[in-house]
């Protein structure tokens, strides 16, 4: 254990063992993302507490544990990841009718997002046991905190959270193009030998601002924002920033005011020309940003019924 950490076993103790801690109920436990200081003390206590701890990787899990200074035994470790979630399940079910409090964790963060997790609280649920949350580190709402992704004048708020890509380059095309008619931010995950091949597919977003945050809460943590258009030009800048686990932030659609005279240009350019002259020759003739024009001309472009064949 780190003597950094000897005192925290202690202080979760002091912190959280007076609460209720129910047994033969499911514990979700979200473990930090890089940085081990970011455990919560509810975690330690359950931690240390649970009879069972169902995990994505037993040999991870094991390693976090001894970290932290807490024991626990292999015949306490349950396996549980995405390719035998649905059958692993049936033996946390079997801990949990015995009385047993199981926590589950995954290799890193909140479990049941896109990690595992998901199925094994489902099957907890529908057998009627309880299933308790205990919030802690997130890539997901760590990137969203910091990359100021807001759109003045977008009628649409929140986020989308679309996680990985389609590994084929047709299926993550197709999903791109979807993604385009989406105004909200929309939040990706990726890993690093894959990086290179989502940010040459976000090019088709253009001037859209994307947020790359890789490596967060470790030492190498960076955060970058920049034009859709030049995600690849900047990855191959430096050969570390292709490195870690990357959260991609497609910051969401600025609608642009109608201000009597911008939009009526585009329009009517619009009745004549392709889209992307429209925009270019609405631009310079009203000195409109373009990007605003050309994201207005795509929603509009949505909004108007299929033509029947």
């Amino acid at each position: 254990m780190s003597a950094s950490f000897a005192s925290a076993l202690g202080a979760a103790h002091d912190a959280a063992a007076a609460q209720h801690y129910p047994q033969g109920a499911l514990y979700v436990v979200a473990t930090p993302i890089g940085n081990l200081a970011d455990i919560t003390l509810r975690a330690l206590h359950v931690l240390q507490l649970a009879d069972t701890l169902a995990c994505e990787d037993t040999r991870h899990t094991q390693s976090l544990l001894r970290a932290y200074g807490i024991d626990k035994g292999g015949a306490q470790l349950l396996a549980v990841h995405q390719h035998n979630e649905q059958e692993a399940a049936q033996a946390v079910l079997v801990r949990l009718q015995q009385g047993q409090r199981v926590a589950y964790v995954s290799d890193a963060g909140t479990p049941g997002v896109s990690d595992p997790g998901a199925r094994l609280a489902a099957a907890v649920r529908t057998a009627g046991l309880r299933v308790l949350p205990l919030p802690g580190a997130s890539s997901i709402t760590a990137a969203l905190s910091v990359a100021g992704a807001v759109a003045n004048g977008s009628a649409e708020g929140g986020f989308v959270f679309g996680g990985f890509l389609p590994v084929k380059s047709a299926e993550r095309q197709a999903a791109v193009l979807r993604l385009q008619a989406e105004a909200r931010c929309t939040v990706l995950l990726e890993a690093p030998h894959r990086i290179t091949e989502l940010a040459q597919a976000l090019t088709l977003l253009g001037e859209r601002p994307v947020t790359l945050a890789r490596e967060l809460t470790k030492q190498f943590e960076e955060i970058t924002t920049l034009p859709a258009a030049s995600l690849p030009a900047w990855l191959a800048g430096a050969p570390q920033r292709a490195k870690g686990e990357f959260v991609v932030l497609l910051h969401p659609v600025v609608a642009a005011q109608d201000d009597g005279d911008s939009l009526r240009v585009l329009r009517l350019l619009l009745q004549e020309l392709p889209l992307k002259s429209a925009v270019r020759l609405a631009a310079e003739i009203t000195g409109a940003s373009r990007n605003v024009l050309y994201d207005t001309a795509l929603a509009w472009k949505r909004e108007q019924p299929e033509e029947s064949s």
